[in-house]
């Protein structure tokens, strides 16, 4: 099994609803993200897929959430825009716009800041 990442950024504002504490106050972050690519079989040129295929696929994704409310978007309207939940959905977005290449997302992180992030990634995900 092979492995590739590849590390983004965006920015992004949003307030927690119900979350008792500072970060149900409106604010924004500058977010690394990584996104974790697996297969298990190399092309002829001895690579997994092209680095560029998988950051223009995240790039696909990020800019629905760069520059955003992210509480203003479809997806967060009613679930919370919290590291976790962004994660989650660049994971899927990024796995529906390489569902036709030899690799299969593993994980994605999103890093709201030096010191904390959050990771999603589906078991049993093929």
């Amino acid at each position: 099994m092979y492995e590739l990442k590849i590390i983004s950024h965006f920015a992004g504002a949003h307030q927690l609803r119900n979350f008792k504490g500072s970060c149900e106050k409106l604010h924004g972050h500058n977010w690394k993200v990584e996104v974790y690519v697996r297969g298990e079989k190399l092309a002829e040129d001895g690579t997994l897929i092209d680095f560029h295929d998988i950051k223009k696929a995240t790039d696909k994704a990020l800019e629905t959430l760069d520059h955003e409310f992210l509480n203003d978007l479809e997806p967060f309207r009613e679930e919370n825009p919290s590291s976790e939940n962004i994660a989650k959905y660049i994971f899927h977005r990024v796995a529906d716009e390489l569902v036709r290449r030899p690799v299969r997302v593993h994980k994605v992180t999103a890093w709201e800041s030096d010191t904390a992030c959050a990771s999603y990634y589906e078991e049993s995900y093929e």
